[in-house]
C-alpha cells in the first residue's frame, strides 16, 4: 500500500460515499480492420457522458511495459503496491468461496482442461463446462490419498476448482503445470527452489493420478494448476484510508481479494445487475464500495472483439442506475487491459474516470483509451487512484502546516 504514515493523521472519517467500479479487462487495442478499440467501437453513451463530466486519465496497474495478473491489477487500484504484496490466484480463489486457509496450508486454483492422445492441450478451459458438470467432477478428485499430506478440492465456478494441500513443511514455490498456450503438454511441476521439492513431487502426484481419473471424460480429461499460494497478510485498507468497506462480486477470486483486504463481503447474485441491487440495498451501510464487472474480460481472452463490444454496451446500461444513487465519487477503472485482438492480458494503460461534484468535465470527448489520454490525470500509477477519491470526497486534509 502507498506509504500512508506521514499523511495518516491528515484522512478522516465523513459520510461522503465512494464508489470503486472495476470493469475487469476494461482496455483494449485497435481492430485491425477498423482501427478502433472496443471501447471505441462500443455505443456507450452513459460512460461517454460521464467521461465528458469527470477527471480522466489512464493507470498502470504495476509497471510500464508489465501484463499484470487479476490479483496485482486490483490491488494496485485498492492502493498497495502490486510488487510488495504479491498473492496467489490460488489462496484469492479459496479464501473467495470460503475455504479454510490455515498456516502452512498451500493452494493452487485449478482449471479443468482438456487433452488429445497425444497428451496435447486442445482446450485449456475445457469449453467453459458449467459448474453443474465440473462439480461431480472435483467430488471425484476429492478421493485422491496421497502419503503425508491431506488433498482437498473445491469447485469454484465452471471449469475452475480449487486444490488445497495441508501437511508438514509444505511450499507454494511450485512452479504452475499451465503452458498458457494450447497445442502444448501441461508442466511438469518444479519446485523453485530445494525446499519446495517434495511439495512439487506431491503436485505432480496428484496431476498424474487426475489424469488418469479423468480420462474418460470429455472435454475435461485433465487439470492444469497455477498461482500457488500460502495465507497472505495485507495491511487492513479499512483503517489504513479510515473507511467502512464493503465488496460486492459476483466471481469468487475478486472477493477472495477484498476478504484479503478486510472489506466486508457481501453476498450477491452473478449477474451485474444483481450486483447493482445489492449495492442499492447496502448503500445506507458503507461509505467505500468495490464492485466487479467480469464479462469484459471474459469476452477479451476468448479473443472475441465483437463480444467484448456487446459486454460494454451492457456495462453501460448499468451507470445511470449507479449514479442514482449519488456517489460522492464514482471511479471506473480497470484492473489491467485484456485486448481481444491478444486474447490474453497486456501491458497497456488502462482507461480512468473519476466523477465528483469538484469535477465539471476537461474536454475529454468519451471514455476511451484515446480519449482517457488526453484528460488532465495523465498517465498515473493505479496505486494513487485512491488518494485521489479520498481528496475529491472530502476525507483528505491538507498536509503539513
Amino acid at each position: 500500500m502507498i506509504d500512508l504514515e506521514q499523511i495518516h493523521a491528515s484522512i478522516a472519517s465523513t459520510p461522503s460515499k465512494i464508489v470503486l467500479l472495476v470493469a475487469d479487462g476494461l482496455g483494449g487495442l485497435a481492430h485491425p480492420d477498423t482501427r478502433r478499440s472496443e471501447l471505441e467501437t462500443a455505443d456507450i453513451p452513459n460512460l461517454d457522458a460521464l467521461a465528458r463530466e469527470s477527471a480522466c486519465g489512464l493507470t498502470t496497474p504495476v509497471e510500464i511495459g508489465v501484463a499484470p495478473g487479476s490479483g496485482p491489477g486490483h490491488l494496485a487500484l485498492f492502493g498497495y503496491d502490486p510488487l510488495k504484496y504479491l498473492i496467489g490466484r490460488g489462496a484469492l480463489e479459496a479464501l473467495g468461496i470460503g475455504v479454510e486457509l490455515l498456516p502452512g496450508d498451500v493452494a493452487a486454483r485449478g482449471n479443468f482442461c482438456a487433452v488429445n492422445d497425444e497428451g496435447l492441450l486442445t482446450d485449456r478451459r475445457a469449453g467453459r463446462i458449467p459448474t453443474a458438470q465440473s462439480a461431480p467432477l472435483c467430488e471425484r478428485l476429492d478421493r485422491i490419498e496421497i502419503p503425508g499430506v491431506q488433498v482437498d478440492v473445491f469447485p469454484v465456478q465452471d471449469y475452475r476448482f480449487v486444490l488445497r494441500l495441508r501437511g508438514e513443511g509444505l511450499s507454494d514455490q511450485v512452479d504452475e503445470t499451465d503452458p498458457q498456450r494450447e497445442g502444448m503438454a501441461p508442466k511438469i511441476a518444479r519446485a523453485l527452489n530445494p525446499e519446495a521439492q517434495r511439495t512439487a513431487e506431491i503436485v505432480q502426484q496428484f496431476v498424474s493420478e487426475a489424469g488418469h481419473m479423468l480420462a474418460e471424460d470429455q472435454p475435461a480429461n485433465m487439470v492444469l494448476l497455477r498461482g500457488w499460494a500460502q495465507l497472505p497478510n495485507l495491511p487492513d485498507f479499512g483503517a489504513v484510508y479510515h473507511l467502512n468497506p464493503a465488496a460486492i462480486a459476483a466471481y469468487p477470486m475478486y472477493r477472495g481479494l477484498a476478504s484479503v483486504a478486510n472489506m466486508r463481503i457481501i453476498p450477491t447474485g452473478m449477474s451485474f445487475g444483481d450486483e447493482v441491487q445489492t449495492l442499492r440495498a447496502n448503500w445506507n451501510d458503507h461509505d467505500f464500495f468495490f464492485i466487479h464487472y467480469k464479462p469484459a474480460d471474459t469476452a477479451g481472452e476468448d479473443g472475441d472483439f465483437e463480444g467484448k463490444v456487446r459486454r460494454l454496451e451492457e456495462l453501460d446500461a448499468h451507470i445511470p442506475h449507479i449514479m442514482n444513487l449519488k456517489p460522492d465519487v464514482l471511479m471506473v477503472a480497470g484492473d489491467h487491459a485484456t485486448p481481444a485482438i491478444m486474447a490474453s492480458h497486456s501491458w497497456h494503460p488502462v482507461p480512468f474516470l473519476l466523477h465528483s461534484q469538484l469535477t465539471l468535465g476537461e474536454g475529454v470527448d468519451g471514455f476511451s483509451e484515446r480519449d482517457c489520454a488526453q484528460g488532465s490525470l495523465g498517465r498515473i500509477p493505479a496505486q494513487a487512484i485512491m488518494l485521489l477519491a479520498l481528496s475529491h470526497a472530502g476525507k483528505l486534509a491538507k498536509y503539513g502546516p
